[in-house]
């Protein structure tokens, strides 16, 4: 078994991680919506007339969704390809899935209402 190291392993890694962007973009819609929001709330975000440290918390809630529905989807693949038939943690490691998107998307609107009310309002 020949592994990859330094600069391979770099490499061959990019590509597992590019092939997975393409997976979830291909295979998941709720992925697909996160991405055209996280696109839309940088560009607004860049737009404001808000301090930076400001504009990297708008982007970074974003940000945050996209990532924990890539966790998601990643844990209902390997649930699904466990078996079909019902089974309590399998239920219970979707749903657990489900709710860190949930809580990422709680926590992008605390921060941009937050951050909205603290200049507009």
């Amino acid at each position: 078994m020949n592994k990859a190291t330094g600069m391979a392993r770099i490499i061959k890694a990019t590509g597992y991680s590019l092939s997975g962007l393409k997976q979830a973009w291909l295979h998941e819609a709720a992925f697909r919506q996160e991405t055209v929001l996280t696109i839309v709330g940088v560009c607004i975000a860049c737009l404001l007339p808000v301090m930076l440290v400001e504009k990297l918390l708008l982007i970074g809630s974003v940000v945050l969704i996209m990532l924990f529905e890539l966790v998601n989807s990643a844990i209902e693949a390997v649930v699904d390809r466990i078996g079909s038939e019902h089974h309590e943690l399998s239920g219970r490691a979707k749903d657990i899935g489900s709710a860190s998107v949930f809580v990422a998307i709680v926590l992008a609107a605390v921060v941009w209402g937050s951050i909205l009310w603290q200049h507009f309002a």
